[in-house]
């Protein structure tokens, strides 16, 4: 089954390009995890403060909390903002 999870960021740092070094430097650290098909970054086409990251799988077992990458991710970024994590399943 494939799912994906979903991590969005509102940070309040002053300079979001920091956080976007952040996050390029997390895809690149985790973006080969077994089992993750694809990760994407996002920015809000209108606030630079809005960054989201969709890590897409394809390993059969759906993590309903979310992945251990997921976890250690948000971990990470919470310091700069808010963040929500979510879990997708693909529709049939």
């Amino acid at each position: 089954m494939k799912w994906m999870e979903v991590i969005e960021l509102r940070t309040a740092e002053k300079d979001p390009k920091i956080v976007e070094q952040i996050m390029i430097a997390l895809k690149i650290e985790f973006g080969k995890t077994s089992g993750m098909r694809d990760m994407k970054m996002y920015r809000d086409a209108l606030l630079d403060n809005d960054a989201c990251i969709h890590m897409h799988w394809t390993s059969g077992r759906i993590e309903p909390q979310g992945s251990t990458t997921g976890l250690c991710m948000v971990h990470i970024l919470k310091e700069f903002g808010l963040v929500s994590h979510s879990v997708w399943t693909e529709a049939e």
